[in-house]
């Protein structure tokens, strides 16, 4: 139905390339995507596509990591060609990003929707021309101010206490991206909506 690779899946974390990103509220997409690639065994050490990526089986299935290195607000660029390349679908393009909306440390798993004001995935939306692709959100607290800027406050580090919650959600962060591949999303999100570590 979708060409060569109809069982194939892409995985993607999102964040931003740089020394200096690795450790922001930003960049839980990719700590939670190398966490899935030591898990599985993958090495993401590819480049092509505007990024880095992997290739691992899982339950039969052929699946692709990717971690684009556009900055974050052109990430969809990344997605669009390596997805093109292996004409995979939007269903099957599971994306792990940084969500403001829920505490550090808790999951939300979506089967689709809009980019709720991430720049990120309002860039993956743009360039494959459609909101239904799966993903898991991964908490990393709201603003402490509505006067905060919000591009300070997503490129500012964990404290402490935060950086332990949100170490201990980002394998299960991936765990939650294999059961989509394995149960489906309402399975998925059955099991890690309201996870807490």
């Amino acid at each position: 139905m979708f060409g060569k690779k109809a069982d194939s899946w892409l995985i993607v974390g999102l964040g931003n390339p740089g020394k200096e990103y690795e450790r922001t509220r930003h960049n839980c997409g990719f700590r939670a995507i190398d966490a899935l690639a030591e898990q599985l065994g993958c090495k993401i050490d590819k480049s092509k596509f505007q990024g880095l990526y992997g290739k691992t089986t899982y339950q039969g299935r052929t699946v692709f990591l990717l971690k684009p290195l556009t900055l974050m607000n052109a990430s969809g660029r990344s997605v669009l060609q390596m997805s093109a390349y292996y004409n995979i679908p939007p269903a099957r393009i599971i994306v792990l990003f940084d969500d403001i909306s829920l505490e550090p440390g808790r999951l939300r798993v979506r089967a689709d929707g809009s980019a709720g004001g991430h720049n990120g995935i309002k860039s993956v939306i743009r360039e494959l021309g459609s909101q239904d692709f799966p993903r898991v959100k991964i908490g990393v607290g709201a603003k402490p101010n509505p006067d905060y800027d919000l591009a300070d406050w997503v490129l500012s580090n964990f404290t402490a206490a935060e950086q332990k919650s949100v170490d201990a959600t980002l394998k299960p962060a991936g765990d939650a991206a294999l059961c989509i591949i394995e149960k489906g999303v309402p399975e998925a999100a059955n099991r890690y909506n309201g996870f807490t570590p």
